[in-house]
């Protein structure tokens, strides 16, 4: 039992490849889950895979005969959001993997979402249908156009009642705005406007307007070979709209106020914490690098995840976070050869939960691992088939790094590194959280009594 989440259990599972239509007889590259991401409500969730296909799901809803079925989610809807390109100019491929998906806040019975892979971000509105129009005058029931000397009676067409069915279908297309892949896209709280960053420029759109957008980031050096950092990840404040936050491959975060000058290149506020020399190492650069950046719901402080911390930071103290956990620190001595395998180059994401008093963010072996801010105390848990039943309690795991091992221990050794938790997700409101194990989703909740 760990204060301020409980003992999260599993509700139920969901295995991704399943949703698709396969029974786990091989993982492909394209049923990798790339993104996870609860709408405003917390009643859908989408995930996003490298076959550039979005599955939404939706909350059951709660019934007198079965109330614990509260927590389940089951398929709403699924589509293609991107398909594969080639750029023929710069003969490159773009693939339709979807890196981000963000909701839009919902005005009427449609849900807005958007998604993007490395250049092109779309706007989708889904949408249920439940009755069919019948009785055209100048058309038949097949749609086909009648013949007008054959009409000789004047209808009136009703709506007749039919299977529920979810459609999906993009509302505008903003495209042709990024040299560099995108890595991060952000609807700002007027709901009028969205950023999209990557590597050395941030542009801002209008939802209106897909022909044009205004670049506010530019990093890009006059000289290439000058290049030092890069834009790693970028958000809007989520209560001022004239606010937003990126970081860099230096480890280093900028807040930038859009009412100083158009051009954000002159940032408000400089978060960097000084580096100890004495953890000095060659592989320093590359574990400092900000891979995920996060404003609290409140929007009082930034939450940032390196390759091997989790950082907090006040926006009013710039010199140095608030705090800092640890998330694998085990791995430190093993960087040699996870530099060797590329695993060092790895992008985890971080989240906070509903009240920010949680955080959470993923490792290897399938674990990840939750902080609670209030009481210091943390606990790494796995998202497996194995170990994970339906209604079953998480057991927390421990990782042993010396000689000696206990019974439920595991060796640092014998850690998969292939089996990693990059994406994951907090409902806004309550302890149920998502979690993205290669093509597999997990979906966790609070014990229900």
């Amino acid at each position: 039992m760990i204060p301020g989440f409980g003992s999260l259990m599993q509700d139920v599972l969901w295995c991704f490849s399943q949703v698709k239509g396969t029974i786990d007889v091989g993982v492909t590259e394209a049923d990798i889950i790339s993104t996870v991401e609860f709408n405003h409500t917390g009643e859908l969730l989408a995930t996003g895979d490298k076959g550039g296909r979005v599955v939404i799901f939706q909350r059951e809803q709660e019934s007198k005969n079965q109330p614990h079925r509260r927590g389940e989610y089951n398929v709403y809807s699924t589509f293609q959001s991107h398909e594969p390109e080639f750029d023929y100019l710069k003969s490159l491929e773009i693939e339709e993997k979807i890196n981000k998906i963000r909701w839009l806040p919902q005005q009427n019975a449609a849900y807005f979402l958007l998604s993007t892979n490395d250049k092109t971000v779309k706007l989708w509105k889904v949408s249920e249908r439940d009755k069919r129009p019948e009785g055209y005058n100048l058309k038949d029931e097949d749609g086909r156009l009648r013949d007008p000397s054959m009409i000789t009676m004047l209808r009136v067409p009703v709506l007749r009642p039919m299977d529920l069915m979810v459609e999906a279908t993009p509302r505008r297309v903003f495209a042709n705005a990024h040299t560099y892949h995108i890595n991060s896209i952000s609807v700002n709280s007027d709901y009028e406007t969205y950023m999209s960053a990557d590597d050395l420029r941030i542009n801002l759109w209008n939802f209106e307007i897909t022909n044009q957008s205004f670049n506010i980031v530019d990093i890009k050096p006059a000289n290439m070979e000058e290049l030092t950092e890069v834009i790693t990840a970028a958000e809007f404040h989520p209560h001022h709209c004239n606010t937003f936050v990126y970081s860099s491959s230096k480890g280093t975060i900028r807040l930038c106020d859009m009412r100083t000058a158009a051009l954000c290149d002159r940032h408000a506020k400089f978060f960097e914490e000084p580096e100890d020399p004495s953890n000095r190492s060659f592989f320093s650069e590359i574990i400092s690098s900000i891979s995920d950046v996060k404003f609290s719901h409140s929007g009082r402080y930034i939450m940032t995840r390196d390759y091997l911390t989790v950082k907090v930071w006040d926006l009013n103290m710039e010199n140095r976070p608030i705090e800092t956990y640890q998330v694998h620190d085990y791995l430190r001595s093993k960087l040699c050869s996870l530099y060797e395998n590329d695993c060092i180059f790895d992008k985890f994401e971080c989240v906070w939960n509903g009240s920010d008093s949680v955080i959470m963010t993923g490792s290897y072996n399938n674990f990840f691992r939750m902080f609670d801010r209030n009481t210091k105390r943390d606990v790494t848990l796995e998202a497996s088939r194995e170990n994970s039943k339906p209604r079953a309690i998480l057991k927390p795991r421990k990782v042993c790094v010396g000689g000696k091992r206990r019974k439920d221990e595991i060796s640092v050794d014998s850690l998969d590194f292939s089996k990693k938790i990059l994406h994951t997700a907090w409902h806004p409101s309550e302890n149920i959280i998502a979690v993205a194990a290669t093509n597999n989703l997990y979906i966790f909740q609070d014990k229900v009594n």
